[in-house]
């Protein structure tokens, strides 16, 4: 089969691979239809080479048809449609009983301290082949796949591996009740679903990007802007906000943000650096530019809450504890329980009238073979890429 698989910095390549085939008794093999390329893939096209082998399979957000399922699993069955969640839990042990399915103790990654393992996402989440390619096998199908409709666009189902859910335990987690203001940083395809799932929840919405079209996107879904060009975005918030903060702030940016040049320059020095003497330095100093929580941490009011789902690689990176202590603020953060949000999010998702937007987030939509083209377009935020989905 074709995939597109990993072969070094800002390498990547769509190439022949070997076809997955049914390993244990809970697998599945999923022919895909519809993938995209995530805002955290792009931390693996970056920076993340130290855990990554040359040929590893990228992607972790796909749709597709059932092609094949193991003896013990039976809530899908060949011919059905399903959508992957991109962690990978069994539905049964503790935390998946507590619905903290990212942090599954049959998946997770032991060696490197990790939580659920994760399609085609480095050692460190167990380096599962992703669901850029034709055919995927799926782990733990007795539990993961998603049942879809057989009729109906993927674009309207797709997001429901990673974007939706995550977007919506970011605004869960800020405990904002049945109303309340946040601000959002950064507006790629999560931080423009944070943005519409928060105004759907009846919330004041403002939000940050420096790129034109995304700061267009967030507006025309009832969004307040800032551009982050102009000056101290924290000051822009308390202008809006009576002096005061948004009751909570989301970072949708993480370790990539602008604004911090001696971070920048550690994080180019470690991707030049042999994997031997990079992969310790990851997992012992700080290697995250945190412009953007720095920021996060300023705008929101006092007594707020922090919800942070952009990516951070750093195991030491800085905070400033005192600032955060004085101001008595909430940090909460992490990978999203995707089955978790489901029952609430799967009746929006079907709903014609389409009230998060889901049909207005690609702007493009490419076949795989073009998709080392597509990771260094959506890298480099060309001809206003938001949201890239490949078709295998």
């Amino acid at each position: 089969m074709k995939a597109l698989t990993w072969h070094g910095k800002r390498d990547v390549r769509v190439e022949e691979v070997p076809d997955p085939v049914i390993k244990e008794p809970t697998d599945a093999i999923v022919k895909i239809t519809t993938t995209a390329i995530c805002g955290s893939d792009l931390h693996l096209y970056e920076l993340f080479g130290p855990f990554m082998s040359e040929g590893d399979v990228l992607g972790h957000e796909p749709i597709g048809i059932v092609e094949e399922v193991g003896s013990q699993v039976g809530q899908i069955k060949p011919g059905d449609r399903v959508v992957i969640p991109f962690n990978i839990s069994c539905g049964h042990c503790v935390p998946c009983q507590q619905e903290l399915y990212a942090q599954c103790e049959t998946t997770q990654v032991k060696e490197y301290g990790s939580g659920a393992a994760l399609f085609g996402y480095t050692k460190l989440y167990g380096q599962v082949p992703g669901g850029q390619a034709e055919y995927l096998r799926v782990p733990q199908a007795q539990f993961g796949p998603i049942p879809l409709p057989a009729e109906g666009d993927d674009e309207r189902f797709v997001y429901l591996s990673d974007v939706l859910p995550t977007a919506w335990q970011a605004v869960e987690y800020c405990s904002l009740g049945e109303s309340g203001s946040v601000t959002v940083f950064g507006l790629g395809p999560i931080g423009q679903m944070c943005c519409r799932v928060a105004r759907h929840r009846g919330h004041r919405v403002i939000a940050v990007d420096g790129v034109p079209e995304r700061l267009e996107m967030a507006r025309r879904h009832g969004a307040e802007v800032i551009d982050a060009r102009s000056g101290s975005v924290a000051d822009k918030v308390r202008d809006l906000t009576g002096g005061r903060g948004t009751d909570a702030v989301i970072d949708a940016v993480g370790m990539e943000a602008h604004g911090s040049p001696v971070a920048k320059l550690g994080q180019a020095v470690t991707g030049l650096l042999p994997d031997a003497l990079a992969a310790p330095l990851m997992r012992t100093a700080g290697v995250d530019r945190l412009a953007a929580l720095l920021e996060s941490i300023d705008a929101v009011r006092r007594g707020g809450t922090v919800s942070v789902v952009g990516v951070y690689g750093g195991m030491a990176d800085p905070m400033p504890l005192l600032r955060m202590f004085d101001k008595g603020i909430t940090l909460r953060m992490g990978q999203a329980h995707v089955r978790r949000w489901i029952p609430a999010l799967m009746p929006l998702v079907l709903d014609e009238s389409d009230p998060l937007g889901v049909m207005d987030l690609a702007t493009h939509r490419m076949p795989l073979s073009e998709a080392p083209q597509a990771y260094e377009m959506f890298q480099k935020k060309r001809d206003g890429a938001i949201k890239v989905l490949l078709k295998p």
